[in-house]
C-alpha cells in the first residue's frame, strides 16, 4: 500500500486536494473526514437557494462520498468529526456523528482543511434557534425552509459582507422584506466608502431598510419571532435574523495539537502549505496568506486561493515542490442590478501599509456608447506615486465589471504600470466593448498623471477648497447641467467656447474644474493650461462628487432606514 493520507476537512480545499492526490499518486490510501453531511459542495451558491434562484438543492452537491469513490477511489466519510490529533502517534481521533462511536485513525501526512466559522459575537440572546446563520448547506437548507414555510413578515440581516449582502438579495428575491444592520457606515468592507455609496443607493431604491451605526444590544425571542433590540435605537421585530458579521479562522484542532498559529488564532503555514510539523499541511479559510503589495500576513476567505492550496498542499506531498504566492483578494458579488469587484489593495489597506498612492477615478460604457444597452461603470484604480505601478482596482457597475476587474488583478500580478495598461491589446468589437477600453482609460490618466500633462484634486477636497475668492472653481458642463446642481461657489463656463472667455478668469489664480465625468473637464484643463492657468481636475467630475454627497445625507438623514 501507498501512503496513508488524511484530509480533515472537505469542501474547496480537501475536496481538490483529495482529487489532485489522487492524479498524483494511484496507490495512495487517501480519507477525507468530514463534519457535515456534504463534502464537496457551492458554498458560494448558498444564497442562491435560499433565494429561489437555484431550486434543486443536488445542484449545491459537486461531489458526493460514493462519487469521489467511484471517481477517485477516495474513501469520503461525511458527519465524521475529528476530536484530536496525536502528532506523536501520527493518528487522528474520530467521532461518527450518525451513531456516537469513536475511533482512531493513522496518517503518514495529514492535511488540514477546516475552513472558517460564522462569527458569534457574545451578545445575549444570540444562541436562539431564530439567529441563523448561511455557511453551510444545511444552513441554506434550513433557511430555504423558513422561507417557504413561515413566509416572514421581516428578516434583520446583521452584517453587509459578502454573505450579509447575498442573503439580503435573495431574501428579498423571494418576496421577504429586509431590514440590514451595520455598525460601520458601509457595506462591503473590500471597497472604499465612497465606491460602496452606489450600492447604498442600489440597495435602497431597491427597498431595502438599509441602517448604519447599529450596533446590537441583545436579542429577544417573542411569540412569532425575534425582536432585535439595538443600542440607542428602536428595536426591531423580525421572524428570524441573518448574523453574518465575519468568519473566523476554525483552529481549534490545531492549537490543541500545538501548531504554530498566526493572526487571529489562524494556521501558520509556509509557501508549500506546510505547518509548523512538517508531516501537516493546511489549506483554505484557516490559513493566512500573504499579500503580494505589501507583504504582510492577511486573512482572506475565498474559494480560489483555497483550491489552489489544496492543489498546492497534495503536489508538495506527491514530491512537487509548489508553492503559493499570496491572494490579492480578487472578488465579484451580485447587488441587485449591480455588480461590484475589486482587487488588490483599497485606500484604507495602503494606508496601513504605508504605501504612497493615487487615485484615479472615471465613468465608463461596458460597451460602444452607439451600439443599443451601453451602460456606465464606476473605476476606481490605485497606483504608486513613484513607479506608476497598479495597487488596486474597484468597479461598481451593472455590466461588464467582472471582465475588466480580471484585467487589472493580472496586470497587478504582473507588476504593470499605468503605460503598460494604455498599451493593453484587449478584444473589442461594439457589442462587447469600447476601442479604447476602460481599463485602457485608466491607463491614459494614470500616464496624464504621472507625466504631469494634469493634476487632480477629489470629492473630499471640494469642501477644503476657499470660497473667499482665492481660487476659482471652475464647471464647465452646460448651463442646463449647472443649473440642476452644482458645487458650491463654483463658476458655469461650458468647455465649448471656452476660449473665447478665458479673459474672465484671472490667471493669478489657482482653477478647480469639473464636468460630470471628469473627461470635459480634463480637455477644459489643457486649454486652460496651454493658456498659462494653473489648473487642476475634479477625479470622478460632479458625478461621483453627488454620489458621496447624497451618500453622506442619506446616511445622516436616514439613521433608522426611513425613507419619505
Amino acid at each position: 500500500m501507498g501512503k496513508k493520507i488524511v484530509i480533515i476537512g472537505g469542501v474547496a480545499g480537501g475536496a481538490t486536494a483529495a482529487a489532485r492526490l489522487r492524479r498524483l499518486d494511484e496507490n495512495a490510501e487517501i480519507t477525507v473526514l468530514e463534519r457535515t453531511g456534504y463534502v464537496s459542495y457551492a458554498n458560494c451558491g448558498l444564497p442562491y437557494y435560499v433565494g429561489g434562484v437555484i431550486e434543486d438543492k443536488s445542484e449545491l452537491t459537486l461531489q458526493s462520498p460514493a462519487s469521489f469513490k467511484k471517481r477517485f477511489d477516495v474513501d469520503v466519510r461525511v458527519l465524521s468529526e475529528v476530536t484530536s490529533i496525536d502528532r506523536a502517534g501520527k493518528t487522528v481521533s474520530v467521532k461518527n456523528l450518525a451513531d456516537g462511536s469513536e475511533y482512531t485513525l493513522e496518517y503518514d501526512k495529514l492535511i488540514l482543511s477546516p475552513g472558517a466559522k460564522a462569527m458569534v459575537p457574545d451578545t445575549p440572546g444570540v444562541h436562539s434557534n431564530r439567529i441563523l446563520k448561511l455557511r453551510t448547506v444545511e444552513d441554506a437548507l434550513e433557511m430555504r425552509r423558513r422561507v417557504v414555510e413561515e413566509k416572514p413578515e421581516r428578516v434583520v440581516v446583521v452584517g453587509g459582507g459578502f454573505i450579509g449582502l447575498e442573503a439580503a438579495e435573495n431574501l428579498m428575491e423571494a418576496g421577504v422584506p429586509v431590514t440590514m444592520l451595520q455598525r460601520s457606515e458601509q457595506v462591503l468592507p473590500p471597497l472604499d466608502w465612497d465606491m460602496a455609496c452606489e450600492l447604498h443607493a442600489e440597495m435602497r431604491a431597491k427597498g431595502l431598510d438599509l441602517r448604519f451605526k447599529h450596533a446590537i444590544e441583545s436579542y429577544e425571542e417573542t411569540e412569532n419571532g425575534v425582536r432585535v433590540h439595538v443600542v440607542g435605537k428602536e428595536s426591531i421585530d423580525c421572524s428570524f435574523v441573518v448574523l453574518a458579521v465575519g468568519v473566523v479562522p476554525e483552529s481549534e484542532l490545531a492549537a490543541a495539537a500545538g501548531l504554530e498559529l498566526g493572526p487571529k488564532g489562524s494556521i501558520m503555514v509556509d509557501s508549500h502549505m506546510r505547518t509548523s510539523d512538517p508531516d501537516i499541511y493546511a489549506v483554505g479559510d484557516a490559513v493566512p496568506v500573504v499579500d503580494p503589495i505589501t507583504g504582510k500576513l492577511k486573512l482572506t476567505a475565498l474559494a480560489g486561493p483555497a483550491n489552489k492550496q489544496g492543489r498546492i498542499a497534495a503536489d508538495n506531498i506527491c514530491g512537487i515542490p509548489s508553492e503559493y504566492n499570496g491572494t490579492l483578494g480578487s472578488t465579484v458579488i451580485k447587488v441587485f442590478g449591480l455588480t461590484a469587484a475589486c482587487t488588490g489593495l483599497n485606500e484604507k489597506s495602503a494606508k496601513a501599509a504605508g504605501i504612497k498612492y493615487e487615485r484615479i477615478v472615471g465613468y465608463w460604457g461596458n460597451h460602444a456608447g452607439y451600439y443599443p444597452g451601453a451602460q456606465n461603470m464606476l473605476v476606481k484604480v490605485l497606483f504608486d506615486t513613484e513607479t506608476g505601478k497598479i495597487l488596486g482596482a474597484q468597479i461598481v457597475g451593472p455590466a461588464g465589471v467582472d471582465k475588466r476587474i480580471d484585467v487589472f488583478a493580472t496586470a497587478i500580478r504582473a507588476g504593470m504600470t499605468g503605460a503598460d495598461l494604455a498599451e493593453l491589446e484587449l478584444s473589442y468589437a461594439p457589442p462587447y466593448g469600447s476601442a479604447k477600453d476602460p481599463v485602457n482609460m485608466c491607463g491614459f490618466m494614470i500616464e496624464n498623471i504621472m507625466g504631469g500633462l494634469v493634476k487632480q484634486y477629489h470629492w473630499d477636497q471640494v469642501a477644503g477648497l476657499p470660497r473667499d475668492g482665492s481660487v476659482t472653481i471652475l464647471d464647465v458642463r452646460n448651463p442646463g447641467e449647472y443649473e440642476r446642481g452644482h458645487i458650491d461657489g463654483a463658476i458655469n463656463i461650458p468647455l465649448d467656447g471656452m476660449r473665447a472667455h478665458l479673459d474672465e478668469l484671472d490667471r493669478s489664480k489657482p482653477i478647480y474644474v469639473n464636468c460630470f465625468s471628469g473627461m470635459r473637464s480634463y480637455v477644459a484643463c489643457r486649454i486652460l493650461s496651454g493658456n498659462g492657468f494653473d489648473v487642476y481636475n475634479l477625479s470622478g467630475g460632479w458625478r461621483f462628487y453627488d454620489l458621496t454627497m447624497r451618500g453622506k445625507a442619506d446616511n445622516d438623514h436616514y439613521p433608522c432606514g426611513e425613507r419619505k
